[in-house]
Formats: C-alpha cells, sequence, structure tokens
C-alpha cells in the first residue's frame, strides 16, 4: 500500500527545517555509513550524522507534526517510529540510491532499542521544481510507481518493497526518512484497516448518525484488536 499524506510540515515549518539544515554544512556526512552492505553498494548521497543536535532538533518538529495527523496515524497506525533521518542528493555527481530493500530492524542509536521496519516514508523537503531527477521509484505487485511530492508531503510504502532514488540532474533534492513499527504488520491487514476507516470517515460526513456507523467502526476495532500486536 503506496499513501501519499500531503502537508505533514506546513509551508513555514519546511522553511524553518530547510534553513537549519542548509545552516549545518559540518553535520553532513557520506550516507554510505548508515547503509548495511546491500545498500552500501548502491548509495551515493550525503545524510545528517544521527546523533547530530541539528537531526535530533528537526527530528522532533517532523515527529510533533505526524502525532497531529490523523491520515497518517490511520495509514500507519504507528507502534514505533524511527527518529527521522535526513538526506540530500545532489546533481555534482549524479546522486542516487540504487535498488534495495530495507533493512527488517534497526537499532534506534542510543536508546538500545530495536525497531522492525514495516514501514518506509519519505518527507519531501524540496519543492519538485527545484532539480530534476531525484524520483522515488517503488516496486510492488502491481508495478512500478515513481513519486515526487511537493515539499512538506510524505510518502508511505512496505518497506519490504524493492525501491530506489533516481540520479539528480539538477539542483539538489532534500528529505526526510524513516521508519514506522506499525502495531498491524501485515501490509494487507493495513490496508484493509485504512479503507474501511476511510469509508467510516466519508460516511460521517456524508450521514451523521446514520445507524450502520456503529457496526462499521465497531468491526474496525475487531479487526484492529484481533491484528494488533501485543
Amino acid at each position: 500500500m503506496l499513501i501519499r499524506i500531503p502537508e505533514v510540515l506546513s509551508r513555514e515549518q519546511v522553511a524553518h527545517v530547510r534553513g537549519r539544515l542548509d545552516a549545518a554544512a559540518d553535520a553532513w556526512v557520506d550516507g554510505r555509513a548508515t547503509a548495511g552492505h546491500q545498500g552500501a553498494q548502491v548509495k551515493r548521497n550525503l545524510q545528517i550524522a544521527e546523533d547530530s543536535p541539528i537531526a535530533r532538533e528537526l527530528g522532533a518538529v517532523i515527529l510533533g507534526a505526524l502525532e497531529r495527523h490523523p491520515l497518517f496515524l490511520s495509514a500507519a497506525l504507528p507502534g514505533s517510529v524511527y527518529p527521522p533521518m535526513f538526506n540530500r542528493y545532489e546533481a555534482d555527481g549524479a546522486m542516487h540510491f540504487g535498488r534495495h530493500v530495507d533493512g527488517a530492524v534497526r537499532l534506534v542509536p542510543g536508546m538500545g532499542m530495536k525497531i522492525r521496519t514495516d514501514v518506509s516514508a519519505t518527507l519531501f523537503l524540496s519543492a519538485p521544481e527545484d532539480y530534476d531527477g531525484g524520483e522515488l521509484q517503488v516496486e510492488d505487485t502491481y508495478g512500478g510507481h515513481s513519486v515526487k511530492l511537493p515539499a512538506g508531503d510524505l510518502v508511505l510504502y512496505p518497506a519490504s518493497s524493492v525501491h530506489r532514488v533516481t540520479p539528480v540532474t539538477r539542483g539538489a533534492r532534500m528529505a526526510s526518512f524513516f521508519w514506522i513499527q506499525s502495531l498491524v504488520r501485515d501490509d494487507a491487514q493495513r490496508a484493509l484497516l485504512f479503507d474501511l476507516d476511510m469509508a467510516i470517515i466519508r460516511l460521517t460526513q456524508d450521514a451523521p448518525g446514520h445507524e450502520a456507523l456503529v457496526s462499521l467502526t465497531g468491526s474496525y476495532h475487531n479487526l484492529l484488536r484481533m491484528w494488533a500486536a501485543p
């Protein structure tokens, strides 16, 4: 299930985050520092060091925005969220990230806690007209999907998907990326719950007080109760 979450960050928040990242020249490191064996062979980008104060500061801004975004909560059903990281792809050297699959489990630095990566997330921080290339391409059972969103928008997709970032040939592409351990680890089950939740919301808007709402809402929560991890 690939889902676009619009306006996770406002224009003002995007400008703040971008300004802080642009001023943090010394915090950028080779992106291969955090890649596994497979990823390191195909990864060519820059990242903000995970343990830097700027990463923690801006990560807190993003986590705060996610906690207030109902569409994100419905789609991801988050149990735990990996601290947001930040990357940059520049035209100089045609930076890119070749086809790969994200690691299944990540250790949260400094916390001794492991997160199962059920859902991958990319939050775009550069306007699409500011760079050429840099599309996030995700492969699933229905084929390939090319994603290039406005700054402030987020895309969620199964972490088990093969995906890549195409070479940037003009400008620079900046984004935040992270993973979610969902309360419901199965993507098909999450998709069913998301569709049911969206139908309940539409029915609430179109026919408030409809007697079917209690039954549908009960079914949603009973399925969530059945499938949610302990």
